[in-house]
């Protein structure tokens, strides 16, 4: 079991990893961020543009994080929110510029080769049961995560209630009238 775990995490670890040194020398060399990979490559999926709300959803990222990306791209001029007259940007579209068309389809040709190279060797079969089981482990894990959040917040709640008991009973909270 503690094999299991180690190939796992060491095995996660090491494509992270190279995963995170090959968006950073392949988006550096087009001036990008590594950040700015998985907004560019969401919005070359969606033409008709993505909310920051939509955009934390699909990169699994957070709302500070997205807007800083999406103020990068804007001010690269990758990116536009077309709003109607009296519109406000707040929950606007983002959608890619011409520019930032370009610089997708060279983003999409960098993702394809490191994706080929990735999977060399691999059959098609066992490649889909690759991604099955890859899947079906996060998805676990995530059920995993829920639950100890869950019993993390019942304990901690646990313990309020527990401290709010023992306080009152020691006379530490004062003694408020049955009126109240």
């Amino acid at each position: 079991m503690i094999k299991r775990f180690e190939q796992l995490t060491i095995g996660i670890s090491r494509i992270s990893k190279s995963i995170r040194k090959i968006k950073k020398s392949c988006m550096g060399s087009l001036g990008l961020k590594s950040t700015h990979v998985m907004c560019i490559y969401y919005l070359t999926q969606n033409p008709d543009g993505l909310t920051a709300s939509g955009l934390c959803r699909l990169c699994r990222e957070d709302k500070a994080g997205i807007s800083r990306i999406l103020t990068d791209l804007e001010q690269k001029h990758f990116i536009h929110y077309p709003l109607a007259a009296g519109e406000k940007k707040y929950r606007a579209r983002a959608v890619l510029t011409d520019i930032g068309n370009e610089y997708a389809q060279k983003v999409s040709d960098l993702i394809l080769r490191s994706t080929m190279a990735g999977g060399a060797g691999l059959t098609d079969t066992e490649r889909q049961i690759f991604y099955r089981v890859l899947f079906k482990i996060a998805d676990n894990l995530d059920l995993l995560c829920k639950e100890a959040e869950r019993l993390n917040k019942k304990t901690k709640e646990q313990e309020r209630k527990k401290h709010s008991h023992e306080s009152t009973e020691k006379g530490i909270l004062p003694d408020i009238p049955d009126s109240i």
